[in-house]
C-alpha cells in the first residue's frame, strides 16, 4: 500500500451504517428506532462471527471484575468516584464532570 492509500471499505461494515442511517431517519418511534439499531448490530456481530470476546480484569483495588471488549481501558477505580453527603453511597462521576461542591 502507498503512502496516503485509503484501506479498501469493509462492506459489512458500510452495510451496518446504511441500516444504521435508516434507523435514525427520523420515521420511527423511539423504541422501534432503538430496536432497529439493536438489530443492525446484532446482524454485523453475527456476520463478523459474533460479537467481542469480552475480557474480565480485576479492578486496581481487586475489589471488583471490570468486563471490557479486548483492547477496551477499563475505567479507572476511585479517582472519579465521591461519596456522598451522608456517607451512604458511592457516585461515579461521568468522565466529562467534577465532583460536587460540598
Amino acid at each position: 500500500m502507498t503512502a496516503g492509500a485509503q484501506p479498501a471499505p469493509d462492506p459489512l461494515q458500510q452495510r451496518y451504517e446504511r441500516e444504521i442511517a435508516a434507523c435514525n431517519s427520523g420515521d420511527r418511534p423511539a423504541p422501534a428506532r432503538e430496536a432497529c439499531i439493536r438489530a443492525a448490530g446484532t446482524a454485523l456481530d453475527r456476520a463478523r462471527g459474533g460479537p467481542p470476546a469480552e475480557v474480565p480484569r480485576p479492578s486496581a483495588d481487586g475489589r471488583a471484575t471490570i468486563v471490557t471488549p479486548p483492547g477496551g481501558t477499563p475505567p479507572s477505580s476511585g479517582s472519579d468516584a465521591v461519596t456522598s453527603g451522608d456517607g451512604r453511597a458511592t457516585i461515579v462521576l461521568p468522565a466529562d464532570r467534577s465532583p460536587p461542591q460540598r
